[in-house]
């Protein structure tokens, strides 16, 4: 039986896919600056192709990035929300998927649970994607970095990233990408809300260079991007507990001056102001927040081309 080309996570791609993914983007970017974002691509090179996606979540840049993704690429997109579907009535993921399989030619899954998107790639006959679980969200990294480099005119490799706050899924993929792709990552979290161990035990064992801390001060020093995200998903209890935990890992003019000069400020939204990240930060010269939602698009579209092998 054939490899299905799934992009669950980073690692299957290995480094190698994973900047064929980076440099498609830069490519495609480049070569339609100024065109009607609605234009298709000169190469058309998913004509005839429908992406499915399905949303347990709700979505702003997921849903228009891979949206706009597909039918820039040539293609269309057919959108549900589970509770739309029969999978909101009880049907499997399993049987789900054998159906979807012969009427898509990709799916996109954004949901709480990875289990269920690993589920949905084991009985699929086609690509599927992970669109943001509670472990993981490879798509958003993938623009995070294609960002940087866009910013810096250089690639990822031998560069410093701070990412701090909740020890989340964006945590576990910039983890997991810093080992493949051989960028310094500093994570500086609270007591209690690490990383993944799993995944940064695996990172290391990959020859990762991953530092934790427990102040955000150590972990932005020597910094040329930081990164934070919400510090309550979607769903999470104890809220308040929590954003009391990480106040101190707030990003704010202060802590953006340890890092090195020019250093970058991303979030993958959306922001909660005020908390994880300052105004002042948010809306001042190094930040770098839409770019790199814009990038959501472009590395959508060379995520898709990659898992249905056109490059």
């Amino acid at each position: 039986m054939k490899t299905m080309r799934h992009f669950l996570d980073l690692a299957p791609a290995g480094p190698a896919g994973l900047r064929a993914i980076l440099d498609e983007a830069h490519a495609r970017k480049a070569a339609r600056a100024g065109w009607p974002k609605g234009q298709v691509d000169a190469d058309a090179p998913l004509a005839g192709h429908v992406l499915g996606m399905i949303f347990e979540k709700p979505s702003t840049r997921t849903r228009f990035s891979f949206d706009m993704a597909i039918r820039q690429l040539g293609g269309t997109s057919i959108v549900s929300s589970a509770g739309e579907m029969q999978l909101g009535r009880g049907e499997t993921i399993a049987d789900t998927a054998r159906v979807l399989s012969r009427m898509v030619d990709a799916l996109m899954l954004r949901t709480n649970s990875h289990a269920k998107l690993d589920q949905l790639a084991e009985f699929a006959s086609i690509p599927v994607i992970n669109g943001l679980t509670d472990l993981t969200h490879p798509c958003q990294v993938m623009a995070d970095i294609l960002t940087f480099e866009e910013r810096a005119s250089r690639p990822v490799e031998g560069s410093t990233w701070a990412y701090v706050g909740d020890g989340n899924n964006m945590t576990n993929s910039l983890i997991e990408a810093a080992s493949l792709l051989k960028f310094d990552l500093r994570v500086g979290v609270p007591h209690g809300l690490d990383p993944d161990a799993g995944i940064m035990a695996t990172a290391c064992a990959r020859g990762g260079c991953i530092g934790l801390y427990h102040t955000a001060e150590e972990a932005v020093s020597g910094a040329d991007v930081v990164v934070t995200d919400t510090w309550v998903s979607m769903g999470q209890k104890d809220s308040e507990a929590k954003i009391a935990a990480c106040k101190p890992f707030e990003v704010n003019d202060a802590l953006m001056a340890r890092a090195n000069p020019g250093a970058l400020f991303l979030h993958c939204l959306p922001a909660h102001r005020g908390d994880e990240v300052t105004d002042s930060v948010m809306d001042g010269p190094q930040s770098a927040v839409w770019d790199e939602a814009e990038n959501r698009l472009h590395v959508q579209k060379a995520i898709l081309l990659w898992c249905l092998e056109r490059i």
